[in-house]
């Protein structure tokens, strides 16, 4: 499937015409990268800017004691969506980035000590699902025909549209109500899957882009597809080399990309963004602007509220968001071979634990994490008999009651006691390297709304027309991506928000002229 054949590839190359239009995009997540890759083939010179000493955003990279971290997404998917930005610029993206394909995709370990490897390996997963209940088996092919069906409306058909008017969503929603958008993940799950691990299994993706099953629209089941069609990879050098590679090319098309300068605000005149202010107080134009930060924190900081009808400071405090993470980034002087490159560790409950954590939110003391071990695969993330990791733990957001500057340590040594007790034996004797990152530095360092680790809950009140516009509302050449606009968070979900730009921002040359 070649989902990228209908839209242009104009390639822009490089020239000492300065003439073109210029373009600022703010951030350098996977989003404000795309964008600036795709504004660059329309004809615009392009400058983003990075509040952060590196680009990546949530995708930065730590480098300590030998170790290399990836900071934020680990988890690669729908890797044609890069083969196109790399297209865009003449490129393969072979020629740059070596993307290994994962297997399992997952090892997800229940409390009792039962593991089910999730993979794109049919016979396998179907022999795993005999294992736990033989007459599941019927049961899970259903769901993955339900899957696609999702995928080929909400990823195939809805991810790249800008949903600029409630009439974009209303020519859509025969089909959305057909496939009952209303009903949770879990509820679709279970509507084909009765025993209660598996359910587990096949319902826990939207944690991934910050989503409750419970409460996200069963649309997002698509992930099962798409991860069955396409396959999970993950970088060799990791995540940080599609960083460093997208980079090169937004340099390659004659554009540039500013680290360490902060936006203070996006400038606006006669309802028009114009540029932006910079921390520093400088001012740089702009015939067009696009922001890659956090959407809520966009509109509550850089866009003074007498130019905001929708998002006003109210309805961005009442709005739902995703829930927090809590990253514990260490090493080991030893090697866990044992151990694959993803795996999710869960807790006794399920369902009590995530209303733990996005209604009542409550810090529970029996916590599930996703474990990340990039050196299973890319043994250069370590010194030589070394491993790399990361835990993370979906906690609350900072609206609970939590005194993280205090409370982190403690939580650190209890996510450390859980793998010592499962599946890093002795694991407070082998740690070389440690850093921590909680929902404050979400916020403080990733300007990130309350802290959350994936902007506004994909929620279906919050989902499409109903979440921030990647055209703003209410200001003229200003536009949005990112995981807190359409269509949402994940690599695939913030590319495709950069997608959406060839719909609604006109091309260099209509601006020019």
């Amino acid at each position: 499937m070649n989902i990228a054949a209908d839209i242009p590839t104009t390639q822009y190359l490089p020239t000492h015409d300065d003439s073109r239009p210029h373009a600022i995009v703010i951030g350098s997540g996977f989003g404000g990268l795309a964008a600036a890759i795709r504004l660059g083939a329309r004809g615009y010179r392009v400058t983003v800017l990075e509040k952060l000493d590196a680009p990546g955003g949530r995708a930065y990279v730590y480098k300590q004691d030998g170790y290399t971290f990836d900071a934020g997404p680990t988890i690669i998917t729908a890797p044609f969506l890069l083969e196109e930005l790399w297209g865009l610029c003449g490129r393969e993206l072979s020629d740059d980035i070596d993307l290994r394909p994962m297997d399992p995709f997952f090892r997800i370990r229940f409390d009792d000590g039962r593991h089910f490897d999730y993979s794109g390996d049919r016979q396998k997963t179907l022999a795993q699902i005999r294992d736990f209940d033989p007459n599941d088996v019927e049961g899970y092919l259903q769901y993955l025909k339900a899957s696609e069906q999702r995928y080929r409306i909400g990823f195939e058909r809805l991810g790249f549209k800008s949903f600029d008017s409630l009439w974009d969503l209303v020519k859509f929603l025969p089909q959305l109500i057909r496939l009952r958008s209303d009903r949770s993940v879990y509820s679709l799950v279970s509507q084909h899957i009765k025993d209660p691990y598996l359910r587990q299994v096949m319902s826990f993706h939207p944690l991934l882009i910050g989503g409750n099953p419970f409460s996200v629209t069963g649309i997002y089941s698509l992930i099962s597809y798409l991860e069955q069609q396409f396959g999970v990879y993950s970088a060799m050098g990791g995540t940080g080399s599609i960083v460093t590679g997208m980079v090169k090319l937004i340099e390659g098309q004659g554009s540039t990309v500013q680290c360490s300068t902060e936006v203070d605000e996006i400038t606006i005149q006669r309802g028009r963004a114009t540029g932006v202010k910079l921390a520093s107080g400088e001012e740089l134009k702009a015939e067009v602007v696009v922001s890659n930060a956090d959407a809520a924190w966009t509109y509550r900081h850089l866009v003074p509220e007498r130019w905001r009808k929708r998002w006003s400071n109210q309805r961005i405090e009442r709005a739902a968001y995703s829930n927090g993470l809590f990253v514990w980034y260490f090493g080991t002087n030893r090697r866990y071979d044992d151990v694959p490159h993803h795996s999710v560790l869960l807790g006794p409950r399920y369902k009590g634990l995530l209303d733990d954590i996005f209604k009542h939110k409550a810090l529970a003391d029996d916590f599930s994490l996703y474990l990340h071990r990039p050196t299973a695969t890319d043994s250069s993330m370590a010194p030589e008999g070394c491993d790399a990791w990361y835990a993370l733990v979906p906690v609350p957001h900072l609206d609970a009651n939590i005194n993280w500057t205090t409370h982190a340590e403690p939580f650190r040594r209890a996510i450390e006691q859980r793998l010592a007790n499962t599946v890093l034996p002795n694991l407070p004797d082998h740690i070389a390297s440690s850093r921590l990152l909680t929902p404050l530095d979400f916020q403080h360092r990733l300007n990130s709304f309350k802290g959350a680790g994936f902007s506004l809950e994909p929620r279906i009140t919050q989902s499409a027309w109903f979440r921030p516009h990647n055209r703003s509302e209410d200001i003229e050449r200003l536009y949005l991506v990112g995981a807190g606009t359409h269509p949402g968070a994940g690599i695939p979900g913030v590319i495709s928000s950069a997608r959406v730009l060839d719909e609604i921002v006109p091309h260099a040359a209509a601006v020019k002229a």
